[in-house]
């Protein structure tokens, strides 16, 4: 338009766009390796966001590994040292296995974490820019070059070897870059309602819960500020509850787990109830010319297993590690970022199935209350899967077909002689299993076609 002022146009190296989890390893780890990088976060810390929020020990450790783990702590949520589960009948406590000499989780609430996160990449040397919204990527041919966004001082543009989307489920760069339709997805068959109660069972408050009754799930994470966040997952409604609608879900899905409701007892309701429903896990395309996406932006996973945090720390700080030294580099930068996503998908898909297992909603199974029963007097077994959480063991190592047999057969002689049910169970788990390791066979075809990158993929 004749005489309306240019647009201000600032380079720099790395633009990342989301300052929370992903965005703040990612901005971190590219900052340390001397790279300018510009951090853009469209909210204002600090400032909450929905989402579960448990750290593992694995998770632990990626805030340590960014030197970010000092600030964390500071917010005052307790280390949970023993994880603990129950389901038909059984009890079963676990130490976890440390990792970096890591052997705690962590639940702390996002506000704080978020908060500690950002200021430990601008410790790093990034800048980061509050209330910035980006509204387009820059594109030169095929290549993204930067991003347009506003803040309160009008619109700009921001030059970049590479635009990094770690913006969430609804990324913005995602949809600009034409990835946003997920390559692979499972909906999720469990809504989610959590809140915060003042807690008030000090026995507890090293102790990280989770209770199954029924197609309900419901768990007990001690958090900062002396609360515990309860959440329960029970089957998914196509019912869009609203406000009402989640107090009452919840409140009805807490009655019908007896453990979490005594967990509960003389605690008080903190805040509203807050929901997720709709859930869906992906993968996306998630490298370009020119482009990433850590983070929700390019993988989601159930919160049944809460293992969100975590990957958005380390597969942020590594996608920074990667690419620093080969950022002017367009071809070598845009290899290491397709080895880049091929080792997270590579890394990740075991992770993934088995979660979405977990999230379809049903009953335990009879294997499932097989490994309950053994894992109450085999602590090996309980600290194996227990590993699974923190990522340093892989479900297909743990549920192996020795031990699926061990379950098996079980499950059998508990049934005698009405076993039809067990029977049918065990065909849908072969028919399952067969299903998942046709896709294992064919993530080659999903991922980018590069030679894997090393890495610490268990570290």
């Amino acid at each position: 338009m004749p005489g309306a002022p240019a647009i201000p146009v600032e380079d720099t190296e790395v633009v990342v766009v989301g300052a929370r989890c992903a965005g703040s390893a990612t901005a971190a780890a590219f900052a340390r390796a001397g790279v300018r990088v510009v951090l853009l976060e469209a909210s204002r810390f600090p400032s909450d966001t929905l989402s579960t929020h448990l750290l593992w020990p694995g998770g632990v450790a990626e805030l340590a590994r960014l030197d970010a783990l000092d600030r964390v702590t500071a917010l005052g949520a307790p280390p949970l040292r023993t994880a603990y589960a129950a389901g038909a009948g059984h009890t079963i406590r676990s130490p976890f296995a440390p990792v970096d000499g890591i052997d705690y989780a962590l639940c702390v609430r996002r506000t704080g974490l978020d908060a500690a996160l950002a200021a430990t990449a601008v410790a790093a040397g990034a800048d980061l820019r509050e209330g910035a919204r980006v509204g387009e990527l820059l594109w030169r041919g095929t290549r993204c070059v930067g991003v347009r966004y506003a803040d309160a001082s009008g619109t700009r543009e921001l030059r970049a070897a590479l635009v990094v989307g770690a913006d969430g489920r609804r990324s913005t760069v995602a949809r600009l870059a034409g990835a946003a339709r997920p390559r692979l997805s499972a909906p999720s068959g469990r809504d989610c309602y959590f809140a915060y109660w003042r807690d008030t069972s000090a026995g507890w408050r090293e102790v990280a819960a989770q209770w199954r009754d029924g197609p309900d799930l419901g768990t007990a994470f001690p958090c900062d500020d002396g609360l515990l966040l309860a959440l329960v997952q029970p089957p998914s409604s196509a019912e869009r509850p609203g406000r009402s609608g989640a107090e009452r879900r919840y409140h009805e899905a807490i009655q019908r787990i007896p453990g979490l409701a005594d967990r509960l007892a003389g605690c008080e309701r903190v805040g509203r109830v807050r929901s997720a429903t709709g859930l869906v896990s992906y993968f996306r395309r998630s490298s370009g010319p020119g482009w990433a996406l850590p983070g929700d932006a390019g993988h989601f996973k159930d919160p049944v297993t809460a293992q969100g945090i975590r990957d958005a720390l380390h597969y942020g700080r590594r996608l920074g590690e990667l690419a620093a030294p080969v950022l002017h580099d367009p071809d070598r930068l845009d290899a290491a970022l397709r080895a880049w996503e091929s080792q997270r998908l590579a890394d990740c898909l075991d992770i993934y199935q088995w979660t979405n297992r977990l999230a379809r909603a049903a009953a335990m199974s009879p294997l499932e209350i097989q490994l309950y029963r053994r894992a109450t007097s085999d602590p090996e077994l309980a600290r194996a899967v227990t590993a699974i959480f923190s990522r340093t063991r892989d479900p297909k190592d743990v549920f192996t077909p020795a031990l699926a047999a061990t379950l098996a057969l079980g499950a059998l002689r508990d049934a005698w002689p009405s076993v039809g049910p067990v029977l049918t169970h065990l065909l849908h788990e072969a028919r399952d299993t067969a299903a998942d390791w046709w896709q294992s066979r064919a993530h080659d075809a999903l991922a980018p076609a590069t030679a894997a990158c090393s890495g610490d993929r268990h570290a």
